[in-house]
């Protein structure tokens, strides 16, 4: 045997006692051999493939250590689209579930398969041949980010599907939630506290945060793990249901969670919901409720899917945990249109799997309602697990020494005197000068669906305004790199990268900049509305308050709004910045007018295979279409995907013109 053959061998014998050690330890939780032994196989095969890099395969356990850093994401397009769930928070709202379950499919006998709703970040695992060939993240369903660099990292993950025995199909995506187990968090918070680092605030967001990491090296450090719970796009297999799906998982040893069960009664899964609503503090990671699934893929195909979420899974969210702590002060921040907003400032308490700091109390007339003093003991629920506030004081708690919140006649940033419109419940900065209204203002003209600066996020913002560089969003397109990059954490690179993103947001479409420009009640689909009818700033700063309500989408609210917006001197001020730095103040030529969907009235139902809800109604606005939410006889046609439901069907007695996706990419190509 040649000496080159023996080092092959020896590598193909590490490489298998290595994903063996790693199944046991990872997937079984009963490893046979010490840390020390198996760092001790690790690095034999490190040096013998850096010696023989010829013999180093994509599916080498060396592979998982992390490599350089990556410059960027790319985009992924998921070949099946991840959808949301639709959620329910009682046992009723389950039995509605199970009745049109039912009534959809008459007489057939049904199973669900029950899951725990793991709290993490939704992937997709895509292997060819066996082989890992790609990770991304969910995204917005359609398209993910591609983090195969760090979903390598992660060694509950196989790199290669091994056979034995098991038919592996030729494509098959696999999607799982990474997540942080309670030990490794506390790990990685103690390291961030002791580097003099922000802590994370929960395992969900560090486990999203360290997928969204550009260097795998860290994330290999930090530990994540992953659950499978279903297989998305397959060919060269063929599943029956869910539960067949999973075994077929857990035979070629993926990590799927042990606690999942089959009932042919919604009862029996309510009951089971319960157990596991008591036992959830048991578990070393976070679950938030509990995922119920039609169990067989037929079924699952005949109920189809909305435009959001399918038909034949559910979401059951447990009651959302209360907790007592005392409430420490009450701070006021300021919003982008002057509004002030009283946030509660607590003692730390653990609710739902987080520590919870500060809530907000929404306005001033809550804390009226609540009759909320400082030194209160109040109780405190996250809504949806995700927003905390303060649902109820215990007055029983009081002592005396509490102290009644002063409502603020002056703004806690600039002092200036408050305003309260007669119309609207909240305090009113109006001050245009004040810091907060700057900074947050910009921060809305840079974000995605104004002038999508990227780059110019809340840190970068504070510095510009902090350091007198910007007084407002006009003073963005007179930023130099010489300027910024003296700002801490922008190197030149990073300041030329944010000087060409401003740059390429001088030639947005109209629509964008009159949403940038943040005039109060005018959202997305108003500013459209304007751009469409007007054409240009100009023109919509001439218009009068009635001239504006005669626009069928515009109220008096909102034409009052768009006239005292144009009226202001220092408005005007900033206009004048922005048309001297050449943004375009007019809708471009040949953006009106000039495309086979101006003018058209379009509805948009079932689930698309190429875009998002929000990203196709954009564009219909874009090329002159106005994209609307129901059917009428004044729809000019429907754009259907999978599992269209209603609206199709009143199209078709109305005789509304029905075009598929594909039809729909044919006539905007023709612009």
């Amino acid at each position: 045997m040649t000496e080159k053959k023996k080092i092959r061998e020896e590598i193909q014998k590490l490489k298998s006692q290595i994903k063996r050690h790693d199944m046991l330890y990872y997937i079984k939780n009963k490893p046979v051999i010490s840390d020390q032994e198996y760092d001790t196989l690790i690095r034999r095969l490190l040096s013998l493939e850096k010696e023989h890099p010829e013999f180093i395969t994509p599916d080498s356990p060396t592979q998982r250590v992390g490599g350089e850093p990556i410059k960027e994401f790319k985009t992924v397009r998921h070949v099946v689209s991840m959808l949301s769930m639709d959620n329910t928070y009682s046992a009723d709202e389950l039995r509605e579930f199970d009745k049109r379950i039912r009534k959809n499919l008459p007489g057939e006998k049904i199973d669900y398969v029950t899951e725990l709703k793991i709290d993490g970040a939704s992937v997709s695992l895509f292997y060819k041949k066996g082989t890992l060939e790609t990770g991304s993240t969910r995204g917005d369903g359609v398209t993910g980010d591609d983090v195969t660099h760090n979903i390598k990292t992660i060694r509950s993950i196989p790199l290669k599907i091994e056979e034995k025995g098991i038919k592996i199909p030729s494509l098959i995506e696999i999607r799982g939630e990474v997540y942080m187990t309670y030990t490794a968090f506390m790990k990685l918070n103690r390291e961030a506290e002791k580097n003099k680092e922000e802590p994370f605030a929960n395992p969900r967001n560090a486990a999203a945060g360290s997928m969204k990491l550009l260097d795998p090296r860290i994330v290999a450090k930090r530990h994540l793990d992953i659950l499978v719970y279903a297989v998305g796009h397959f060919e060269g297999a063929d599943f029956s249901s869910q539960s067949e799906a999973l075994q077929f998982l857990k035979e070629t040893h993926f990590n799927v969670n042990p606690n999942i069960a089959k009932f042919d009664n919604i009862e029996d899964v309510i009951r089971h919901c319960d157990k596991w609503e008591k036992k959830k503090e048991d578990l070393d990671y976070h679950i938030d409720g509990m995922v119920i699934k039609v169990d067989s893929f037929k079924q699952q195909k005949k109920l189809g899917v909305t435009t959001k979420s399918p038909r034949w899974m559910i979401s059951y969210k447990f009651p959302a945990e209360r907790k007592a702590t005392k409430l420490v002060d009450i701070m006021v921040q300021v919003g982008r249109t002057g509004a002030l907003t009283p946030v509660a400032l607590l003692k730390p308490v653990h609710v739902s799997g987080t520590t919870v700091s500060r809530s907000t109390l929404h306005n001033f007339d809550e804390i009226e309602r609540l009759d909320v003093k400082i030194g209160d003991t109040v109780l405190i629920e996250k809504s949806g697990e995700i927003i905390p506030k303060v649902v109820k004081v215990l007055k029983e708690k009081r002592t005396g020494k509490e102290r009644k919140f002063k409502i603020p006649v002056k703004c806690p940033i600039c002092g200036s005197k408050v305003i309260k419109d007669e119309k609207e419940v909240a305090l009113r900065c109006e001050n245009i000068s004040c810091p907060a209204l700057v900074k947050n203002s910009i921060r809305h003209f840079a974000s995605r669906n104004a002038m999508d600066i990227e780059g110019l996020g809340e840190a970068v913002v504070n510095q510009l305004v902090d350091n007198s560089l910007t007084a407002d969003y006009g003073d963005i397109y007179y930023l130099t790199v010489e300027k910024i990059e003296r700002l801490e954490r922008l190197a030149r690179k990073s300041a030329q990268n944010l000087i060409d993103a401003i740059q390429r947001s001088r030639e947005n479409p109209l629509s964008k900049l009159i949403f940038a420009l943040g005039i109060r009640h005018v959202g997305v689909h108003a500013a459209w509305v304007l751009a469409q009818k007007f054409g240009s700033i100009e023109n919509i700063a001439k218009e009068a308050e009635g001239d504006l309500t005669n626009i069928h989408e515009i109220g008096e609210i909102m034409a009052a709004s768009i006239v005292n917006f144009f009226r202001g001197k220092t408005n005007k001020a900033v206009l004048k910045k922005l048309e001297d730095a050449g943004v375009k103040m007019k809708e471009a030529p040949g953006r009106k007018g000039q495309t086979p969907l101006s003018g058209k009235n379009i509805v948009v139902t079932g689930a698309l295979s190429g875009y998002t809800r929000d990203g196709i109604e954009s564009l219909i606005r874009e090329l002159g279409g106005n994209a609307s939410s129901s059917v009428s006889k004044n729809t000019d046609f429907l754009i259907i995907g999978e599992s269209s439901g209603s609206k199709l069907d009143k199209a078709k007695k109305l005789g509304t013109k029905i075009i598929t996706e594909e039809e729909f990419e044919k006539m905007i190509k023709k612009r």
